[in-house]
């Protein structure tokens, strides 16, 4: 009984570590929280790449990432609303991105929405020719348009949290 019980337990743990892979919960400084899955996500407007290089803070080369398809990370942060009084308040907002964990990549709202490079950062759903769903890194957040590719690269992201500076 007590090994049924723990394949049970690791079954249910493998399955939920799926699940939070999967998805992306974007909270905090917003007026309602909302959940993304896989799905949801592929129905947005995608978006391409053909490769990425991938630098650490040192300017060392790491990899490269092929074959990346995504959306937008404007396009999702569009489906919630800010919690702000007024937009002028908005340029206090910053975005944290986090994998499961616990690595943060952020951004200000102005960087997203007001500036070139929330025209470029994106939540990849297929990379290397391979689906989140079943790649290793999951959901993967990029901003190509940094010089080091890897400071703002967040593996297994699952969750969006917006704040604002005090």
């Amino acid at each position: 009984m007590r090994y049924i019980f723990l394949l049970i337990c690791l079954w249910s743990t493998s399955i939920s570590g799926q699940e939070l892979k999967n998805t992306i919960t974007i909270e905090g400084r917003v007026k309602d929280r909302k959940v993304y899955s896989f799905d949801e996500l592929k129905r947005l407007p995608h978006v391409q790449l053909d490769s990425l290089q991938i630098y650490s803070h040192t300017m060392a080369f790491h990899g490269v990432a092929r074959n990346i398809k995504g959306v937008l990370l404007k396009d999702v942060l569009k489906a919630v609303a800010f919690d702000a009084e007024t937009p002028k308040l908005l340029s206090g907002y910053y975005i944290v991105c986090m994998a499961t964990d616990n690595y943060k990549a952020v951004f200000s709202w102005n960087e997203i929405f007001n500036s070139t490079t929330g025209d470029k950062v994106l939540i990849a759903f297929e990379k290397d020719g391979q689906s989140a769903s079943t790649h290793k890194d999951g959901l993967v957040l990029l901003a190509p348009t940094d010089r080091a590719t890897g400071r703002r690269y967040v593996k297994e992201l699952n969750k969006i949290i917006i704040q604002r500076v005090n």
